[in-house]
């Protein structure tokens, strides 16, 4: 092979290696268990799901659903990995934890998607998905409010503080829908002992973007 041609083979296989790598940590190809920067527990602000979607389990009349578990979610610093192995989800763990989650059927999903990248077994990972949610303490305002409130960003990030007193900088971001002007959900993230932490430059910006009217709401529980 001439030198020429050797050259233009290796340039081509950095370029698709740096692809691959682009691909993982933005969330659209396999990573590798355990190697991950951070955990993000998901927590959707169910009135605002059930708004848009007729769920039977998450949202039948009368449940009263604030907010509820969505996942426990390794992360990079940019992006994150998913889908990291073939691992599957054993019915005994299915059975045990499927009620962390609103509806039954998510279990599967998330494990699939989120679990086989933490480097736990099913059961430390559900385990801990329990444990991370459990050590948040939602604002007792913001539990099952009865009317629509009306909240500015900093007054949001502030009632968790006040909640959490050991509550990391950025460690609880709010996403907003509908341009802004509804509350989504909040991640609040946790290093890999289970202590608060500062989430990502990128989720940061992604909260502060998603979130951009001076004020948001939270529907009210039903």
């Amino acid at each position: 092979m001439s030198p020429t041609r050797t050259l233009l083979l290796a340039a081509l296989l950095c370029a698709s290696a740096g692809v691959n790598a682009q691909s993982a940590r933005h969330g659209r190809g396999d990573g590798e268990p355990g190697r991950f920067d951070y955990y993000a527990v998901a927590l959707s602000w169910s009135p605002s799901f059930c708004a848009t979607h007729d769920d039977p389990n998450q949202c039948a009349r009368g449940r009263q659903n604030g907010f509820v578990m969505h996942g426990l979610w390794p992360q990079y610093a940019k992006g994150y990995p998913q889908e990291c192995s073939s691992e599957r989800l054993p019915a005994q763990d299915r059975d045990k934890y499927a009620a962390l989650y609103p509806s039954p059927k998510m279990i599967g999903h998330e494990w699939q998607k989120h679990g086989t990248c933490s480097g736990l077994n099913p059961a430390a990972y559900f385990d801990l998905s329990a444990r991370l949610r459990d050590q948040l303490a939602i604002p007792v305002p913001y539990q099952r409010p009865a009317q629509p409130l009306r909240i500015g960003y900093a007054q949001f990030v502030q009632a968790f503080r006040s909640a959490n007193p050991r509550l990391a900088d950025n460690a609880v971001l709010p996403f907003c829908g509908g341009g802004g002007r509804f509350l989504n959900e909040i991640h609040a993230c946790y290093d890999k002992r289970g202590a608060s932490t500062s989430c990502g430059p990128s989720e940061i910006k992604r909260s502060a973007n998603s979130c951009r009217q001076a004020t948001f709401v939270m529907q009210s529980v039903r």
